[in-house]
């Protein structure tokens, strides 16, 4: 079995060297060209799956986040952490049979994460330099099951409140005392319909010495009682390196 962030990510049966040695290669190339190399190291390289373009004079900097200081509140251990949200890879809702083959092998994966108790997640996102942040790419593909109970089906973000330089993550009432850096509301007619991927447009002058970020979902859009994320990636230019452990990471319960 192979496991990727405490996940079974693919298995072989038996004794079929030639499908080890095709599953060895796999992973070692993704691994390779993987921003965050797939197992939470940054390469520095900012290679990477991208929902959407990039716009002209910034790049895909998502290879700066510190995943050892990542944090992510009210999510359903069923599902995704914090770290599955900044993986290289293509999300698994928009890969081909093919591609799912090793990832699969029969093994039901989860490489997206979902609110828990209720609508709202907050996540911590501490960076490795001081970043300018031009932009968000954030995707979401909840199931399009017609037969589906809506209130079963999670939603896409609608509000979104962003805040810079915490010094770890903000508890949810918290975050209600705290006036955000800049709030975002989402509407349907944003998302890409074919990689279900949102570009969140940041106010640039206020985004431009961050050394961390918190990402509030305040809600959904929709019926629903959960909310759905597949991947984040950040979009800007790097800045200077920090001194780690600056950061705290506090509050193991879900919900603080």
């Amino acid at each position: 079995m192979i496991f990727k962030d405490r996940h079974i990510v693919a298995t072989v049966k038996g004794a079929d060297p030639r499908k080890l040695s095709e599953l060895v290669k796999k992973i070692a190339a993704e691994t390779d060209s993987d921003g965050l190399g797939g197992f939470g190291e940054a390469s520095g390289s900012g290679t990477g799956w991208l929902g959407t373009g990039l716009p002209k004079g910034y790049d895909n900097v998502t290879d700066q986040v510190d995943v050892r200081g990542l944090d992510l509140l009210n999510a359903d251990s069923n599902f995704g952490s914090a770290r599955t949200l900044f993986d290289a890879s293509k999300p698994s809702a928009l890969q081909t049979s093919k591609e799912k083959e090793y990832a699969r092998d029969g093994v039901e994966t989860h490489d997206w994460a979902e609110s828990d108790t209720d609508e709202q997640l907050m996540l911590f996102i501490p960076f490795q330099s001081t970043l300018k942040v031009h932009s968000l790419q954030i995707t979401s593909l909840p199931s399009r099951d017609t037969d589906a109970d809506a209130a079963e089906v999670p939603m896409r973000p609608k509000t979104i409140q962003l805040y810079t330089n915490p010094a770890h993550v903000l508890g949810f009432e918290e975050a209600d005392d705290i006036e955000a850096t800049q709030s975002v509301t989402l509407h349907p007619q944003d998302w890409d319909s074919s990689t279900g991927t949102v570009r969140v447009d940041l106010r640039y002058v206020k985004f431009q010495n961050v050394s961390s970020l918190v990402l509030f979902v305040v809600d959904g859009d929709g019926d629903g009682e959960r909310v759905r994320i597949d991947r984040v990636r950040i979009v800007g230019e790097k800045g200077s390196k920090r001194e780690l452990g600056k950061l705290e990471k506090i509050g193991d319960e879900t919900g603080e």
